[in-house]
């Protein structure tokens, strides 16, 4: 399989990718390193990034941005951040990227845990989860050529746990073959729609 991970050098993106590697050929995009580069915010940027790679069978992002902060404290820009880079540049991946998917294809989107159980300071980065994961389900009803699109969705992974662990407090960190089970059940499997939640 031809496998485009989107964020493939990112903390969760370089175990998935790694995993991926072993029996097919991976390719990496990110903002500034990769074997493509993108914009995630940017359609024409996700465009011409596809135009670099070609047809591909899978295409997995673990990318996106969001702004956290204070309900009182976030301010209309600062939502459009995570709408325009997480929700909107993962709708685009989907959106334009069917057309270098071979048939039978399939494209994994991520969110997170916050979507079902939202900390403090994370208003904005839970409203674009749940954006996704309603994305996920309808955009599978018009699909062509048998693509499939799912979300893999975590709770906190043990590799960010020191960084995070304050901001879930109580929550109990995924060991990251878990995580990257997600990806392989989403890419390998035959789920279509599925919102794969990932629990310790």
């Amino acid at each position: 399989m031809k496998i485009l991970i989107v964020g493939g050098n990112g903390t969760i993106g370089k175990k998935v990718s790694s995993h991926f590697k072993k029996d097919n050929e991976v390719l990496i995009a990110g903002r500034t390193s990769g074997d493509v580069t993108l914009d995630l915010a940017d359609s024409n940027s996700i465009r011409e990034m596809f135009e670099k790679t070609g047809k591909l069978d899978a295409i997995i992002c673990i990318a996106g941005e969001a702004k956290w902060a204070d309900f009182e404290q976030l301010t209309e820009d600062d939502y459009y951040i995570g709408l325009k880079s997480k929700l909107m540049g993962q709708v685009n991946l989907v959106r334009i990227g069917k057309e270098f998917l071979n048939p039978k294809g399939s494209i994994t989107l991520t969110t997170g845990i916050l979507a079902d159980e939202p900390v403090a300071q994370t208003t904005s980065a839970a409203m674009v989860n749940g954006g996704i994961h309603s994305f996920v389900k309808a955009v599978v009803l018009e699909m062509k050529n048998n693509l499939r699109v799912n979300a893999v969705s975590s709770d906190m992974v043990e590799d960010a746990y020191e960084k995070y662990k304050d901001v879930f407090p109580g929550h109990n960190p995924v060991p990251m073959s878990k995580v990257i089970n997600a990806y392989v059940k989403s890419v390998k499997g035959k789920v279509n729609g599925q919102i794969i939640r990932v629990n310790a």
